[in-house]
C-alpha cells in the first residue's frame, strides 16, 4: 500500500475520506493524491470549466496546506484535476499507481451528489481492481482494531481473506469471523462454518488473533451492522458482486445496503481469481 487516492468535491463529509486516509498513512506511510473531477457540467454554480478548474486548485492547494503536517514525514500530499467522468477519472489514477488504494466518503455536497453519491460512488467500487475504503459520517477511527469479516455462502467470499489479512498485519488488529447464513438450509449454514473455520486457521497461521461467530437470518445485512455496533468493530471487509452491461455497473445488493448503513468504514474488495499460498481456497467448495 504506496499511495492512497482520495476522490474529493470540498464538502465537509467528503473530507472524512482525506482524515480516513491520513490515518491509514499514519501506519503505512503511503503517500496521499486528492482527485476533483470536472465534469461535463461545472459543479461550481453556472461557470465556465477553467474557471472551475482554477476555483478547484485553490481549494485544493488550502486543503494541501491544512492537512499536510499530519501526514508522516517525508510523505507527500498531493492533489490532481481530471476532467471526465468521476468514476472512470478516479478508478484511472488509482491505476497510475502499481500499489494503491481509494478512500472515499459516500456522501457529499448536494450539487455533487447525483454524479458521485449515487450511482457513481458505487461505480468507482465495481470499476476498480484496486481496494476501496468507503466512509459514510461520524468520527474517523484512530486506527483498526478490529476488524469484522463476514463470511456467507457466495463462492467469492474468501477471497477478501488475504488482503483483510494484510491490513490486519499492518494495524495489528483483531479479526472477528462472523459466519452468517440467510434462511433456515441447514447444510448451507455448515457449510459456511466450515469456510469460516478455514479462514480462521489461515488467519491464526499467519500469527493474526481472531474472534469466531456464527450468525443466522433473514437479512444479512442487518446481522453485520447490529454485529459490528454491539462488538466496537472499526472497519468491515466485503466482496462486492461484480457485473457489467455496455455502461452501467451493478453492485450486488447486500454490498450495497452495507455501504448504505455501516456506521464504520468498509473495506470493498472486487472478486477475481486469486491465488494464495500455503492450500488456502479463496473460492470454491
Amino acid at each position: 500500500m504506496k499511495q492512497i487516492i482520495v476522490p474529493l468535491d470540498f464538502s465537509d463529509e467528503s473530507i472524512n475520506g482525506l482524515e480516513l486516509a491520513i490515518m491509514i498513512s499514519s501506519k503505512t506511510k503511503a503517500g496521499i493524491q486528492l482527485v476533483y473531477v470536472i465534469g461535463k457540467t461545472s459543479e461550481i454554480s453556472d461557470m465556465s470549466k477553467d474557471e472551475e478548474q482554477r476555483i478547484a486548485k485553490s481549494k485544493l492547494r488550502e486543503i494541501q496546506a491544512k492537512y499536510e503536517h499530519k501526514l508522516p514525514s517525508g510523505v507527500e500530499l498531493s492533489y490532481i484535476v481530471k476532467k471526465g467522468k468521476v468514476y472512470k477519472e478516479v478508478v484511472e489514477q488509482a491505476d497510475a499507481f502499481e500499489n494503491s488504494i481509494i478512500a472515499a466518503s459516500t456522501q457529499g455536497a448536494s450539487g455533487f451528489e447525483e454524479r458521485f453519491i449515487g450511482s457513481n460512488a458505487f461505480r468507482i467500487i465495481t470499476a476498480s481492481e484496486k481496494p476501496v475504503i468507503t466512509i459514510r459520517h461520524g468520527v474517523v477511527p484512530k486506527t483498526f482494531r478490529k476488524i469484522l469479516l463476514p463470511i456467507d455462502y457466495t463462492q467469492d467470499t474468501r477471497q477478501k481473506v488475504p488482503y483483510t489479512a494484510e491490513v490486519a498485519r499492518i494495524f495489528g488488529s483483531k479479526v472477528h469471523v462472523l459466519a452468517v447464513s440467510g434462511g433456515r438450509d441447514q447444510e448451507l449454514v455448515q457449510r459456511v462454518k466450515s469456510w469460516a473455520n478455514q479462514v480462521v486457521e489461515y488467519l491464526n497461521d499467519g500469527g493474526i488473533e481472531t474472534e469466531f461467530s456464527t450468525r443466522t437470518g433473514e437479512d444479512i445485512t442487518d446481522i453485520i451492522v447490529d454485529y459490528a455496533g454491539s462488538e466496537k468493530i472499526d472497519l468491515i471487509s466485503i466482496m462486492t458482486d461484480q457485473a457489467s452491461s455496455i455502461a452501467n455497473f451493478i453492485i450486488g445488493n447486500n454490498a450495497q445496503q452495507l455501504l448504505n448503513r455501516s456506521p464504520v468504514p468498509v473495506l470493498c474488495i472486487t472478486p477475481r481469481d486469486l491465488g494464495v499460498k500455503g492450500g488456502f481456497a479463496t473460492s470454491g467448495g
